[in-house]
């Protein structure tokens, strides 16, 4: 897993899906489907980098609130992608909002994201839940599959803030479409952790040395990808739908059209 990440330093959990192998021996393409966290941190090498990935679409699943918190993006301008915000985001969460200020090293004191739903590990478990119960939610997923299947097999790039929830989930989705096993799936969403681990030492070390108090136990369930909140979206899927082909199929709404332009699209023969 950690071969297909890109080595961006202000991004480090940017990787390519290209080389995961399905369960019937097919492999994913290089280079035509990435995922991400934000990308407001680039170094000058960072979108050299990008740019060489010719990228012809990128989709931003954060909120309004969240892109304006941040630095903007750095994309590279040739050729320039276009950009596509499909917000996926709860406005009566807070979860999202605090770890997006978390990530930027800015006063998390006034927002309170885990008092109401035991600790932090508790808001994550309530966030992963509500991705697969919400149709606010299955709507943002439903359009994102949707604009990998017409980017018609350019280039395309999916992030939010932290690269690890909303990107985390719909690329459990993508890759559930185009049969990769679960095993690997959940390694790939697990695979964050090492690509981002030194990210969350600094931010923690940065908001020290700005005098601000840092709880760990509190921050790191938000910043790291874990297996009991993985879990915890299987576990919705299983109980409202069966299985993920139920969920993708009834849930999202997503029809064998699609799904096999998915295929058609991003597949080749190992």
């Amino acid at each position: 897993m950690l071969e297909r990440g890109l080595g961006l330093v202000g991004a480090p959990n940017t990787r390519d899906f290209g080389g995961i192998v399905t369960a019937d021996g097919r492999r994913l393409r290089e280079g035509m489907l990435l995922r991400a966290g934000g990308l407001g941190r680039l170094t000058d090498g960072d979108v050299a980098k990008l740019a060489e990935r010719k990228l012809a679409c990128v989709v931003d699943l954060r909120d309004a609130s969240e892109i304006n918190a941040a630095p903007p993006d750095r994309l590279p301008t040739d050729p320039s992608p276009r950009v596509r915000h499909i917000p996926v985001f709860d406005p009566d969460h807070p979860v999202f909002t605090y770890v997006s200020a978390a990530l930027m090293g800015h006063d998390v004191a006034p927002v309170a994201p885990v008092a109401p739903v035991d600790g932090s590990p508790g808001a994550m478990l309530a966030i992963y839940r509500w991705m697969v119960t919400d149709p606010r939610a299955g709507a943002g997923f439903t359009a994102a599959v949707r604009a990998v299947a017409e980017a018609g097999g350019e280039p395309l790039l999916f992030h939010c803030s932290a690269g690890k929830d909303r990107t985390g989930w719909l690329s459990v989705i993508v890759l559930s479409i185009l049969g990769v096993d679960r095993d690997t799936i959940v390694a790939d969403y697990l695979a964050t952790n090492d690509y981002s681990r030194a990210t969350h030492v600094a931010i923690m070390n940065a908001m020290r040395a700005k005098g601000r108090m840092v709880h760990p136990e509190v921050l790191l369930p938000l910043f790291e990808a874990r297996l009991e909140y993985l879990t915890a979206a299987y576990g919705e899927v299983e109980r409202g739908y069966g299985d993920m082909d139920r969920y993708v199929r009834d849930g999202l709404g997503v029809d064998d059209e699609t799904a096999d332009r998915l295929r058609e699209l991003l597949l080749h023969r190992a």
